[in-house]
């Protein structure tokens, strides 16, 4: 089964506040692999496949990339 991850988890491991990273899924096409009840209030909470938000990741080009210009 692979591993899921709250929003929260998400956000923390982008670096990112969460409504951010649920628009930064978006961008990437990340949807909800599954709801759950939340632990505490009960209410669906989305669950994101850890290793698509990880490759997404990886895959974003580096600082400068959209600069025009080459490193120096």
């Amino acid at each position: 089964m692979p591993e899921l991850w709250t929003i929260d988890q998400v956000s923390e491991y982008l670096g990112i506040k969460p409504a951010s990273a649920r628009r930064q899924l978006g961008r990437w096409g990340i949807g909800p692999a599954e709801f759950r009840p939340h632990p505490v209030s009960r209410r669906a909470q989305a669950l994101y496949p850890a290793d698509d938000v990880q490759s997404a990741h990886r895959g974003r080009p580096g600082q400068g990339a959209r600069s025009g210009q080459a490193p120096t």
